[in-house]
């Protein structure tokens, strides 16, 4: 384990019930990284998608693998406390299989591109070696000040 719950929540500002990624597995800098979701019964989406019939939500395996790419982001940063990372665009997302309680999520990000603080990322999410979404995504670090409207 690169990295657990406590060290990922000192990178994003998700907390529960939006924090989606429990541990950081690999990380290459410059290249790629790892991110597990251990999913549970007791995720409080499960009340209504759907009753009966437990199912994640596909745009939150696309949350959980852009705060992946969040983590990524913010940790090659000198000072990530000062940043937050925002959602750009998403492309060509694709969901292949549900997700269940009882199933580990594998998230695997490879970095496509970087200029200054926009990232270009392209992801897969795994359960059991199987593909069960993927997407493109581009996303950049900006000010925590400026984020709240104030000058940097």
């Amino acid at each position: 384990m690169i990295m657990g719950i406590n060290e990922i929540m000192s990178y994003l500002p998700h907390r529960y019930p939006f924090l989606l990624i429990d541990r950081i597995v690999e990380l290459e800098e410059g290249k790629r990284i790892v991110g597990l979701k251990n999913v549970t019964m007791n995720e409080p989406f499960f009340q209504g998608h759907f009753p009966g019939h437990p199912i994640m939500p596909g745009v939150l395996l696309i949350e959980a693998m852009a705060q992946v790419g969040g983590v990524y982001a913010l940790r090659i940063d000198p000072n990530p406390t000062s940043k937050v990372v925002y959602f750009m665009s998403i492309d060509k997302a694709k969901f292949r299989k549900p997700v269940v309680p009882g199933d580990q999520v594998r998230f695997e990000l490879e970095l496509t591109k970087q200029r200054g603080g926009i990232m270009a990322f392209k992801g897969v999410a795994t359960v059991d070696g199987g593909a069960v979404a993927e997407a493109e995504m581009m996303a950049m670090i900006v000010d925590r000040d400026k984020e709240k409207g104030k000058p940097a």
